[in-house]
């Protein structure tokens, strides 16, 4: 059981509809050290990439793309939910629902930021059914990037999100593949993984 795992057990809530709160340590408070520990263990996994930029999703991966990119020494770039007065110029978008929310944006990313050259590793706080990451990946592909690697902290494995990404033929790590959860005793059972 790896260090994630082994967070998710102690302080990690199972709520009924497959919600899995990591709140108090993961996207809402922040415990820093795991989130540098997360950084170091995707550049660990990832580092026969030559990675030239981390891309994420507002908010909950950026903190997690932010400690993975300064592992790497490359910029991290975040696609916004919504467009400011502060952006100009073209952008690449993409539609993406929510799992958790339950809902639609529109996720944008000025063009200035990502160019044929980069190679992207696309890092995330959750993987359910793969929405926000094929926004992600379409966003890399408009720029003529390459996907060189997909991080995630925590996959749902009981849905199909991880299992059409790899499908597509991209490397996807998930630090924590929850097998299942049940709400009613708090149980989550994790996917063995020789990492």
């Amino acid at each position: 059981m790896n260090f994630l795992e082994q967070r998710i057990l102690k302080d990690g809530i199972v709520k009924e509809g497959n919600v899995l709160k990591v709140d108090s340590f993961l996207n809402h408070q922040m415990d820093v050290a795991l989130i540098d520990e997360i950084g170091k263990e995707f550049h660990r996994r990832f580092s026969d990439k030559e990675i030239t930029k981390v891309l994420t999703i507002e908010a909950s991966g950026i903190a997690i793309a932010y400690a993975a990119a300064r592992c790497f020494g490359v910029p991290m770039v975040f696609a916004k939910k919504a467009k400011s007065i502060n952006i100009d110029g073209d952008m690449y978008t993409a539609e993406v629902e929510s799992f958790t929310h339950k809902n639609k944006n529109k996720v944008i990313v000025s063009k200035k930021f990502l160019s044929p050259e980069d190679k992207v590793l696309i890092v995330d706080d959750f993987l359910a059914n793969g929405c926000a990451l094929q926004g992600l990946i379409s966003i890399t592909e408009a720029a003529g990037a390459e996907v060189a690697g997909i991080g995630i902290a925590i996959e749902k494995g009981f849905q199909y999100g991880g299992r059409s990404i790899r499908n597509l033929g991209y490397q996807l790590e998930s630090l924590a593949i929850v097998e299942s959860m049940d709400s009613e005793n708090g149980n989550v059972v994790f996917r063995a993984q020789d990492k």
